[in-house]
């Protein structure tokens, strides 16, 4: 009757450590409602990584896919990217 699934694989990001200044930055644009996540991208490769950013309600993909390595280097470079450009 019930049929049991196997738990799918999961993934996770290379391990990044996050300096206190650029958490100072990730921290304003989440108080800010600016978040931005990464998602495997299982249609093509489980190797990949796609970026969604989130800005209030409307969420926006990055059409580039990254690597393992650059996923994070790329996720605060949107984060640093919002920051500066809204807090002049």
């Amino acid at each position: 009757m019930w049929q049991r699934f196997k738990k799918s694989a999961g993934r996770k990001p290379t391990d990044r450590s996050w300096s206190t200044n650029e958490m100072k930055v990730v921290g304003w644009c989440l108080n800010n409602n600016i978040s931005i996540s990464c998602m495997p991208d299982w249609e093509n490769s489980g190797t990949k990584w796609l970026i969604d950013i989130k800005i209030n309600r409307n969420t926006h993909r990055d059409p580039n896919v990254y690597e393992d390595e650059d996923v994070l280097n790329k996720i605060y470079e949107y984060y640093k990217y919002y920051y500066d450009k809204n807090k002049k």
